[in-house]
């Protein structure tokens, strides 16, 4: 099916709320067994940039993950913001060595520092723009620097999409469901992405479909 741009932000408290309160423990932890997978033996230190960083959840579990890290998070939602600062101020360890930035891409006050690990997690399918998201990444990755953008698969058809919502988001939230069917039909196909990526420079970086609704893209900046 074609696909069908959806809101770039969630931007709406109740939304972000909603979101922030639903149980994404074993999506997001398999998020980061995944990073691990793609680079096996990999011991980061440095700082992660984690773009599209919602109410923070992947970006403590990097910090956690990964201890002589510190990670920025970065969201141009200021509901999503606000909701990653109250949960920092409730984490000791990791917490401390978490920052939160408000800012959207391309155009957000993102520190211009070496970055060890560049990481995303549904952002991709949120951009009417993919390019805005690649040449991000172009512009923070230097030699060495891990890239890694997890994201939902588009489906072959409408009722494909439905059929994934009642199958993995059954007793959620109206909200939720509607949101996540709407992801599904805003997400792009691995083609699709091989292409972005290829059209910034990122030839060097390996597109790989995980599950029957998810991709990574994953490599070494070289």
């Amino acid at each position: 099916m074609q696909r069908v741009t959806e809101p770039e932000l969630m931007d709406d408290p109740l939304q972000a709320a909603a979101y922030a309160a639903a149980d994404f423990a074993e999506p997001h932890r398999r998020i980061v067994e995944t990073f691990d997978e793609c680079f096996p033996e990999t011991e980061l230190t440095g700082t992660v940039l984690d773009l599209g960083c919602g109410p923070g959840d992947i970006s403590f579990r990097f910090a956690a993950r990964f201890p002589t890290c510190s990670v920025i998070g970065v969201d141009g939602s200021a509901a999503m913001i606000r909701l990653a600062n109250v949960r920092k101020a409730r984490i000791a360890t990791p917490g401390k060595r978490v920052t939160f930035i408000e800012g959207l891409i391309p155009g957000a006050a993102i520190p211009a520092v070496p970055y060890a690990a560049i990481v995303s997690n549904s952002l991709l399918h949120h951009l009417h723009d993919p390019q805005v998201l690649w040449q991000t990444v172009v512009r923070h990755a230097g030699a060495g620097t891990r890239i890694f953008i997890a994201d939902l698969l588009r489906p072959e058809s409408e009722g494909h999409a439905g059929r994934l919502v009642e199958m993995y988001a059954d007793g959620e939230p109206e909200v939720l469901r509607r949101d996540f069917y709407h992801s599904l039909c805003a997400a792009f196909e691995p083609r699709e992405v091989a292409a972005q990526i290829a059209a910034v420079g990122l030839g060097e970086l390996t597109v790989q479909v995980i599950s029957d609704r998810h991709l990574v893209v994953y490599g070494t900046r070289s």
